[in-house]
């Protein structure tokens, strides 16, 4: 008799750790960029540090609306489908187990199985109603995301990683340099992060998410160096 085989498979959504670092980076990209900027441009130590703050209460509170609508849209079209898919339940029963049979038969069930398996399921209104929005919609009556949720989690990861280079400007800091090497730090850190989703090293995600994130901000550095006439 041969061993049972156990074995596990990875979160391929990326769960909760997927949109967290994403939105740390987004943070941390966008206001170190901005800073650079503003400092390539010759500004104060008080400018820069003001440009840091507006961008990142302004990013975060834009990532916090927009995921918000964004989400409580895809919710509401989501209700709205499941409760046609109620009514039709309650106005159609046999076609609807006649059209979920269907579906089993597509997926390789043999006619008689398919249609016994769609009556069994059929027997509970809530059991059949959860089968047929999983089946035809993707979704789950009861599991539809919750748009406060999504935006606060927006807002608080966004903030986070835009607060990274602003915190030695907050300290004192003078010059970009400091704020250059902690962003350094945090956008190796998220590319390393993001390597649990993805089957990258860890070392090739950071590095990766590093060079990206500094060639956004050396850019940015350039463009204001080159309207305000100057460089840091």
């Amino acid at each position: 008799m041969d061993a049972e085989i156990h074995h596990q498979h990875r979160d391929v959504t990326g769960g909760w750790l997927r949109p967290a670092v994403f939105g740390a980076m987004d943070g941390l990209v966008s206001n170190f960029a901005l800073i650079a900027g503003i400092a390539g441009g010759q500004a104060s130590q008080r400018v820069v540090l003001l440009a840091g703050l507006a961008g990142l209460a302004a990013g975060a509170f834009s990532m916090a609306a927009g995921e918000y609508i964004s989400v409580a849209s895809q919710s509401e079209l989501a209700a709205a489908e499941i409760e046609i898919e109620r009514l039709e339940l309650a106005r159609h029963p046999v076609a609807e187990q006649r059209e979920l049979a269907a579906v089993f038969e597509k997926r390789g069930v043999d006619a008689e199985t398919a249609a016994e398996v769609a009556r069994q399921l059929s027997r509970d209104p809530e059991d059949a109603l959860e089968v047929h929005a999983r089946e035809e919609l993707g979704v789950a009556p009861g599991e539809l995301p919750s748009p406060v949720l999504a935006a606060a989690s927006s807002f608080v990861s966004f903030a986070v990683g835009a607060l990274l280079p602003v915190l030695p400007y907050l300290l004192g800091a003078v010059n970009l340099w400091p704020a250059a090497i902690v962003s350094a730090l945090g956008l190796f850190g998220a590319g390393a992060l993001v390597s649990r989703v993805t089957s990258r090293s860890w070392w090739f995600s950071g590095l990766r998410q590093l060079a990206l994130g500094g060639a956004a901000a050396a850019l940015t550095f350039g463009v204001g160096a080159l309207i305000g006439g100057g460089a840091v």
